[in-house]
């Protein structure tokens, strides 16, 4: 920085405590400005991340690998390595090893009919590993009566299912359901669970059994499987993953697999998530919008009031330009003055706001929303991008809010100011 530069940067430090209680004023304004947008973005945020974890941990998981020719038809002969199955066991390890996979469940869809008494409903069969499910999804974590199906012939069914078919814990269901082999399948089931996941299309539809139990009534090999659900570490990590098992999941010759993320899965989910996510930019928009009417108001005030001062500087041999530089730079120093408030009170709300979030299931209950359920509880989540981007709109906001009044300040005839003219 030049000597001259120097000088006028002290002498706009000066300016902007001249009214020291306008400038606090306009210095507020924009400090609480970061903080509302950076909370509401985070609220924004907290509520896409909700649904992300409630879209992907109650049944589908955040990836998925099938069969290549598996999806969307969902045909029961469409198995993970063909008509000849794979090493499921082997096949779960090499998803194991991977470092950012944290579950991996196998999974047996089919499509049936269950009765009890003279009541039927259609509903979709899905055979589970009762002990790797539980780690991938949260479908059978709460139960409105018994336990999760381990045994041959146990079954659970969703609360709403049970509803319609006026059944309880212990009744016999029978399951009937197109075999692998073009006939058809049917056994008998004792009901040992009731699950209520609050999604009426799974509540009122899904019927679980364990695997091996599915495999039998379908006529299908203890190798065959459709779909094998995975929970990673770290959503961030979910593309890497994909890629990572696209190029070591294709088995020694063998058919290729299918691997999805859920944005793939759920592009519904995907959408909404995305839409959320943009109008981070627009509340940004808004609040320092409104901000720059404010500060450029508060600017053009100070600019008046000191309208003999400019005149006197001009008079001496100051230029426009620097008269008008003067002005931008109280800007810019507003807008360091404002950030710098802004951070101290955004961050320690932020980490409150986080850690203690507002729960009002008490008023209001979960909603469904892109086949997601969202609770209403308000957490923020931390995000790099928000508050960096918070940041330049209010640097940004400063700096514009004063061009007009400097602007002004340039156009002031001296002799006119002196005589107040």
């Amino acid at each position: 920085m030049s000597r001259g530069n120097g000088v006028w940067w002290r002498v706009a430090w000066r300016n902007l405590w001249r009214n020291r209680g306008r400038t606090l004023v306009t210095a507020s304004a924009l400090a609480f400005g970061y903080l509302a947008a950076v909370v509401v973005s985070g609220l924004d945020d907290g509520m896409g991340a909700e649904l992300i974890d409630n879209g992907t941990h109650l049944l589908s998981g955040e990836i998925q690998v099938h069969a290549a020719n598996y999806l969307p038809d969902r045909k029961v002969n469409h198995t993970i390595g063909g008509d000849d199955g794979v090493d499921v066991s082997a096949l779960l390890r090499r998803i194991d090893e991977d470092p950012d996979v944290t579950a991996a469940a196998p999974r047996v869809y089919g499509g049936g009919l269950v009765s009890a008494g003279d009541r039927t409903e259609a509903s979709l069969l899905l055979g589970i590993d009762p002990v790797r499910e539980p780690r991938v999804t949260t479908l059978l974590s709460d139960m409105d009566g018994g336990r999760i199906p381990r045994s041959a012939h146990e079954v659970a069914i969703g609360s709403e299912m049970a509803r319609q078919l006026h059944v309880t814990l212990g009744d016999t269901l029978v399951l009937v359901a197109p075999a692998a082999d073009g006939l058809l399948g049917n056994d008998l089931y004792r009901l040992v669970g009731i699950f209520h996941t609050g999604t009426p299309e799974v509540d009122g539809s899904y019927t679980i059994l364990p695997l091996a139990d599915l495999q039998s009534l379908l006529d299908m090999s203890p190798d065959r499987i459709h779909e094998i659900a995975l929970d990673v570490a770290r959503p961030s990590a979910t593309d890497a993953v994909v890629a990572r098992l696209e190029s070591t999941l294709p088995t020694d010759g063998g058919p290729q697999v299918d691997v999805r993320s859920w944005r793939r899965l759920r592009p519904e989910l995907a959408q909404s998530v995305d839409l959320m996510s943009s109008m981070n930019f627009l509340i940004i928009l808004i609040i320092f919008g409104m901000a720059v009417f404010g500060v450029a108001n508060t600017m053009i005030i100070g600019t008046f009031e000191r309208r003999k001062e400019f005149a006197v500087v001009r008079a001496l041999g100051t230029t426009a330009m620097g008269v008008g530089r003067t002005v931008v730079y109280e800007g810019i120093l507003l807008g360091i003055l404002a950030l710098a408030a802004g951070a101290l009170i955004t961050w320690p709300v932020m980490v409150w706001w986080h850690n203690a979030p507002p729960d009002l299931s008490g008023f209001v209950g979960g909603i469904s929303w892109a086949g997601s359920r969202w609770r209403p509880i308000l957490r923020v989540e931390y995000s790099t991008e928000i508050p960096i981007y918070s940041a330049l709109a209010l640097f940004v906001t400063s700096v514009v809010a004063a061009v007009y009044p400097a602007w002004r300040a340039t156009r002031i005839p001296p002799a006119d100011a002196l005589g107040d003219r």
